[in-house]
């Protein structure tokens, strides 16, 4: 260090002294407003992303809550959707099961006229039939009984004594 001391040049100081101040003077005129614009710049930038990141956060807050919103409300319209479905599902098996039942009804009214109808045409024709019977036995009686004119003459006094009772 005793060196540097005995080393020491005032004109040499005074140069370097001087060329110092040109560099600096020279920077400032040139080069320090360009670096301070480019500093002032990504300032400035880092300034603007930082506004952007908070205003996007903002805006996904914003999305998120219209999401939640949404969501509510398309769960409230299904479920209203799905009570409706299950009203007119149930409305529908009732209209059925009434239908089927008036139609069951209307099929036994139906049966009921058919199998009377029949048992009605079952009972003339039966009734037909034992008249005819009937006839015919009385005929082959009459015609036993009545085939000597004793037994004629002995049954019109019969008939005769049962009309006069009578």
């Amino acid at each position: 260090m005793d060196k540097l001391i005995n080393d020491f040049s005032f004109g040499l100081f005074f140069w370097q002294a001087l060329i110092l101040v040109i560099l600096l003077i020279l920077l400032a005129k040139f080069a320090w407003k360009p670096i301070m614009n480019s500093i002032t710049e990504r300032e400035e930038g880092i300034k603007n992303a930082l506004l952007a990141a908070e205003n996007a956060k903002k805006d996904m807050q914003n999305l998120k809550a219209d999401n939640e919103k949404l969501l509510a409300e398309a769960r409230a319209e299904r479920d209203t959707m799905i009570k409706e479905a299950r009203e007119i599902k149930e409305k529908m098996i009732a209209d059925a099961k009434e239908e089927a039942q008036a139609q069951g009804e209307k099929m036994i009214a139906q049966a009921k006229a058919t199998i009377e109808g029949e048992k009605n045409a079952a009972m003339a024709e039966i009734k037909s039939q034992v008249s005819t019977l009937s006839l015919e036995i009385a005929e082959k009686i009459l015609k036993g009984e009545l085939a000597n004119n004793d037994a004629q003459a002995k049954l019109v006094e019969k008939m005769l004594d049962d009309a006069k009772l009578s």
